[in-house]
């Protein structure tokens, strides 16, 4: 999924962009409020990582403005501040999360996950679409009990139609939340990748799970 990370302090924000993309999420990142900002109205976001102490704006304005406008995206706060009225400050303002620096990595990718999972009502990390089955917490993808390899790209594309069990997915959903904003990608990048799911998940033996929803998107599954 595609996450913001706004963090002033260079080495905890490269750190974090770092372990966010070798986990294949798609990231950006900016070193001031007033950079943040522009990011979040301008591009979707599943989870905005925003430092409440930062120039120019500081975070809990930029949550402010973000709740006036997207009730939606889910954003986890960084604070240095331990103290408990910054955190009920930061909760009550609108964030999902709050993380106390410093903080394990393996935490925060933690609470990412299950910020997204609870974005789009995925109560489970195991995600079953008749005989296919999406493990998240794993990466893991079988069919009919057999293990189907994805590259990093392949898997986070069918990982986001998962999530969307049943929805039509348009293209410009897949552009906003499984790319980011620096990627350089030709126009027919989205149906190039569906096609290489369609060769590994379906067969001339097996039901056909992505649909094709002309001029609208793709389905995974049966649409509700």
């Amino acid at each position: 999924m595609r996450v913001l990370v706004v963090e002033d302090y260079r080495p905890i924000r490269e750190s974090i962009v770092k372990g966010l993309r070798e986990a294949d999420y798609a990231v950006d990142e900016a070193d001031n409020g007033k950079d943040g900002l522009w990011y979040a109205q301008s591009q979707q976001y599943d989870v905005i990582v925003l430092d409440l102490m930062l120039p120019e704006i500081d975070g809990l304005t930029i949550l402010k403005k973000i709740r006036g406008t997207d009730a939606d995206t889910s954003v986890l706060v960084l604070t240095a501040r331990s103290e408990i009225e910054d955190r009920v400050s930061g909760l009550d303002a609108g964030a999902d999360d709050y993380l106390v620096k410093p903080f394990a990595f393996a935490e925060l990718l933690a609470r990412i996950k299950t910020l997204i999972r609870r974005k789009y009502d995925a109560r489970s990390p195991v995600i079953e679409i008749e005989d296919l089955i999406i493990d998240m917490a794993r990466r893991r993808v079988t069919r009919n009990d057999k293990l189907i390899e994805l590259t990093a790209r392949e898997y986070v594309l069918l990982e986001y139609l998962a999530l969307r069990t049943g929805e039509v997915v348009t293209r410009r959903d897949i552009w906003a939340h499984v790319y980011d904003f620096h990627d350089d990608l030709q126009s027919n990048v989205v149906d190039v990748y569906i096609g290489y799911l369609r060769k590994k998940i379906e067969s001339d033996e097996t039901t056909k799970l992505i649909h094709t929803r002309r001029g609208l998107g793709y389905v995974l599954g049966e649409i509700k």
